[in-house]
């Protein structure tokens, strides 16, 4: 007569789902509390231009259990102790472009042991879906680590907290993906369901990409813009001070004088070429976008005006300049700019009362420019009206001016009102 097979299971060896759940519970307020203790850590010493947002949660039993089953039955069938999962605890970073995301990775390895960096998504190719995100598991860094807690309650060696960095559309995507992936089942017929979550992902992804070339090209637009505001400011100081004349910057860098593109795209181009002293270049691409006519307001015109007289400015053509300046405020009569290069302009010239009156106007638009005051003084001490001077200097000095111009200004003053006495 034959063996016949045992069909009994090993009981020893099913993880008990009370005793787990009873375990993981009484860790679960000390996991919180260190889970908080890194947030903030984070929150206190991530630093971004745009600063991120946080989520964090601790992971339910029922996901808990479900992972334990999975991946350490054994361990959680004989073990008395927490089985460890690398994500019990799970901080979300929610930045706002793509760049931000390799910043906040930089900083996080300066702040914490990483263990683990993980790309999700990285993998998969155009034809999947599925979210991007950074997944990072760091040790518990002491500072972290409740200092009253219960004896008893033993942390594994093990221990980590996975932080995910995304940008606020994968993190959306995310959110939507799992209510309708992972909550449910899909099957062969889902395909064109398929379709459409791969187009949606694929369309977030462009939309993250899109966002953060308009980054790129604002950042590199101010930082143009700043370079040459601060230029055409040292050259006004210097003729303005010393009466002396600057000749265009030595050209860094050539570029192509025919742009093709959007308006936006040849402003930064004339920019460019403007901070590199091709002073020419620059005005011709000025020009070129003033004869296309921008639409749909003026303020455009107002601003490319602007500019295009500020290379002039440092060509030494004060008519030409003083027109754009003119046409500038004409487009657009709130910008105080406009009108006080103008005022710098007829100060150069000479023209001391027309020079009052535009820094007057500016003034008028915008009542906290230190330097417009400044300028203003200098041309009312020019007109010998020394108290009108004097006002002037204060209101620049309580601005925060500090101007080694101002001060010898605010000198001879005080010595023209002393002759007076």
């Amino acid at each position: 007569m034959s063996e016949k097979k045992s069909n009994n299971m090993d009981f020893k060896k099913i993880p008990a789902r009370t005793k787990i759940q009873k375990t993981y519970e009484s860790y679960k307020d000390l996991l919180e509390e260190i889970m908080l203790s890194i947030k903030i850590k984070l929150a206190d010493n991530l630093k971004l231009s745009s600063q991120p947002t946080y989520k964090a949660r601790i992971k339910s039993f029922s996901s808990y259990y479900k992972k334990v089953l999975r991946q350490h039955p054994e361990e959680a069938a004989t073990s008395d102790s927490l089985v460890c999962l690398t994500d019990m605890m799970g901080i979300r970073i929610i930045c706002t472009f793509l760049e931000d995301i390799q910043i906040v990775l930089g900083q996080i390895k300066e702040m914490f042991k990483v263990v683990e960096v993980e790309v999700k998504g990285a993998e998969q190719s155009f034809k999947e879906f599925g979210y991007e995100s950074v997944h990072v598991l760091v040790k518990i860094p002491e500072d972290c680590l409740p200092k009253n807690r219960k004896p008893e309650l033993v942390l594994p060696d093990e221990l980590v907290c996975e932080i995910q960095i995304r940008t606020i559309l994968q993190d959306a995507w995310a959110e939507v993906e799992h209510e309708l992936i992972y909550k449910t089942e899909f099957t062969p017929f889902d395909m064109p369901l398929r379709r459409k979550l791969a187009s949606m992902n694929a369309s977030l992804s462009l939309a993250d990409i899109i966002f953060q070339e308009i980054r790129d090209y604002q950042k590199n637009l101010q930082s143009e813009m700043s370079m040459r505001r601060k230029s055409f400011y040292e050259k006004a100081d210097d003729l303005t001070i010393e009466e002396k004349t600057l000749h265009p910057n030595e050209m860094v860098e050539r570029i192509n004088p025919y742009v093709q593109g959007t308006i936006d795209e040849l402003l930064l181009q004339a920019i460019k070429a403007h901070n590199a002293g091709d002073l020419d270049n620059a005005i011709l691409i000025y020009t070129k976008i003033i004869d296309s006519k921008p639409t749909p307001n003026n303020v455009v015109l107002s601003v490319i005006h602007k500019h295009r007289g500020m290379a002039y400015f440092s060509k030494n053509d004060y008519e030409n300049a003083l027109h754009d300046f003119s046409e500038s405020f004409n487009y657009d009569e709130r910008s105080f700019r406009s009108i006080y290069y103008m005022g710098i302009v007829y100060s150069i010239q000479k023209d001391h009362e027309k020079a009052v009156e535009c820094f007057s106007k500016s003034l008028e638009i915008n009542e906290y420019q230190s330097h417009t005051f400044y300028r203003r003084a200098l041309a009312y001490y020019e007109l010998q009206q020394y108290e009108n001077a004097m006002n002037d200097v204060i209101a620049a000095q309580k601005l925060g001016l500090e101007e080694a111009g101002l001060e010898n200004l605010h000198s001879k003053l005080v010595e023209k009102f002393d002759m007076k006495m």
